[in-house]
């Protein structure tokens, strides 16, 4: 009794192993939809300053960057003909209080760069 247990414990572990072998060598799957990757910098439109804390977000897959204390946000989405952003501001208050906006990229290429510049409420 004791001995089939063993085993079925040693099968159970090299089954086991066998399956992360098999992960190791070939991976998970491939992403095969094109990305393209949206980068920028995100400005007050009075200033001309950097603006930290605000979302960039492709819609409706929910991709998106937050700028940081330089203005910059980047993130990848998958591609299609025109891409819908939504452009809001996540920490109203520590720097401002800025007006939410929304943009549309038509055909865009795979590596877009936007200066974005927003408006005070």
């Amino acid at each position: 009794m004791k001995r089939k247990h063993i085993r079925t414990l040693i099968g159970g572990l090299s089954f086991g192993t066998a399956l992360f072998v098999f992960q190791a060598c070939y991976g998970m799957p491939q992403d095969w939809q094109e990305d393209v990757f949206i980068e920028g910098k995100v400005v007050s439109l009075t200033t001309g300053m950097p603006v930290k804390g605000i979302k960039v977000e492709s819609k409706p897959d929910g991709h998106l960057g937050i700028s940081d204390s330089l203005g910059k946000f980047g993130f990848y989405t998958p591609w299609t003909n025109s891409l819908r952003l939504s452009i809001e501001d996540t920490d109203s208050g520590s720097d401002g209080d800025y007006q939410s906006k929304d943009t549309l990229l038509v055909d865009p290429d795979h590596q877009v760069f936007l200066n974005i510049s927003i408006e005070e409420k």
